[in-house]
């Protein structure tokens, strides 16, 4: 197991009837902003939770954050922060809300242009950004106990990621009764996504991390055997409850400790959803495939572990078993319903490998993946197996 350094300072709420506890968990004297996105929060009942917890509180709104947070929309919401004199934020939704915040959180303090701080790669540090805590309502992406984001930027069909330890949420609520009211295929994108972040951590090479393997590997076979329940037309509180934490531990930095990391697929599915606007989490089950095949020389033996243990495949030697634990990944996003196939999503797919191509190679991202060996051609040829 590699060094490390490993500091979560964000603290959870977990259960029925925690969002009560906003009211002690903000400082009284702050003046909020509460973000939320398209208003769903006003029809499942957080919002009034939400507003009667708070009534104490000097607050404001900005809804109408969209999926893929829009930097144009952020940037009407940091008007606001600065006009309003906002000292604390708190966001209420899923990953894009939290995510969208963590930037204002950090552009309110930023001295130069916002837009440098992801160009740039501006890391935010302690004390650099604004107080802020989350309502979770759609689990996926652990947004709630991390420190990174993603903000989508549609005129320049750009997708770029920043964080910094100054950004962990203060503390974050995970009440699993909002998945009652989740539409089907949010739930969908909610398995693969921390799914998909599972298997960046995972599926890289051996460093002598049991521990770490054993984490990664519970939270994979754990949303296996839930996805079915969560799916389900009849609600399950118990199994709502395991599925919001195998999401908040799948990203919040616990299993990427002392191990190497991967995120090539998050880099190349980024691009497929600026391009075309494919769901974030659809474009991981779309590329992930190729790119394990793709790679499969440094990756079989953690693939073939992974077949073993996740899906108790024990026949065939190494190379063998890594691919068929690439098939099972595969047809477990077939049973969630994803079609795994660019081509099943857009009939505008040809030429995108070249254009990711150009964009890797304008930006920078020379070497990606575990190693930092993978070229813009090389995803190039990965997302062309995609196709």
């Amino acid at each position: 197991m590699r060094n490390f350094t490993y500091k979560n300072p964000t603290k959870i709420l977990f259960g029925e009837n925690q969002i009560q506890n906003l009211e002690n968990e903000i400082p009284r004297d702050a003046k909020v902003l509460i973000l939320y996105g398209g208003g769903s929060i006003k029809k499942n009942g957080v919002y009034d939770q939400v507003k009667e917890a708070l009534k104490n509180h000097t607050t404001e709104e900005f809804g109408g954050i969209p999926a893929n947070p829009e930097y144009a929309v952020l940037v009407e919401a940091l008007k606001c922060i600065k006009e309003k004199e906002i000292t604390y934020l708190l966001a209420v939704g899923g990953g894009s809300v939290i995510d969208g915040t963590k930037f204002l959180a950090a552009a309110a303090l930023y001295p130069g242009e916002p837009w440098e701080i992801l160009t740039k790669h501006v890391r935010t540090l302690e004390g650099q950004a604004l107080p802020f805590a989350s309502v979770l309502t759609l689990p996926a992406t652990g947004s709630e106990m991390n420190s990174g984001y993603v903000i989508s930027r549609r005129e320049t069909k750009q997708k770029l990621s920043s964080g910094g330890p100054g950004l962990f949420p203060q503390f974050s609520i995970l009440d699993p009764e909002v998945i009652r009211s989740i539409p089907r295929r949010q739930l969908i994108n909610g398995l693969t996504d921390s799914y998909m972040h599972v298997m960046e951590q995972y599926i890289t090479y051996p460093v002598g991390a049991m521990l770490q393997d054993r984490f990664a590997e519970s939270i994979l076979q754990t949303l296996q055997e839930l996805a079915p329940k969560i799916l389900a037309e009849e609600f399950d509180l118990v199994a709502a409850g395991d599925f919001m934490w195998c999401c908040t531990m799948a990203l919040n930095g616990l299993i990427q400790q002392g191990v190497p990391g991967d995120w090539a697929v998050h880099a190349m599915g980024h691009e497929l959803t600026a391009y075309f606007g494919i769901d974030h989490a659809v474009t991981l089950a779309i590329i992930a495939p190729s790119h394990y095949k793709y790679n499969l020389e440094s990756k079989k033996e953690k693939l073939a572990q992974y077949a073993e243990r996740a899906w108790g495949i024990k026949d065939g030697n190494t190379e063998e078993k890594a691919l068929q634990g690439i098939q099972k990944m595969e047809e477990f996003f077939h049973s969630l319903g994803i079609k795994t196939k660019l081509s099943e999503h857009t009939p505008g797919f040809a030429g995108t490998a070249e254009k990711v191509e150009a964009n890797f190679t304008n930006r920078g991202l020379l070497g990606i993946g575990e190693y930092k060996s993978l070229t813009p051609s090389d995803a190039k040829a990965i997302v062309e197996m995609s196709y």
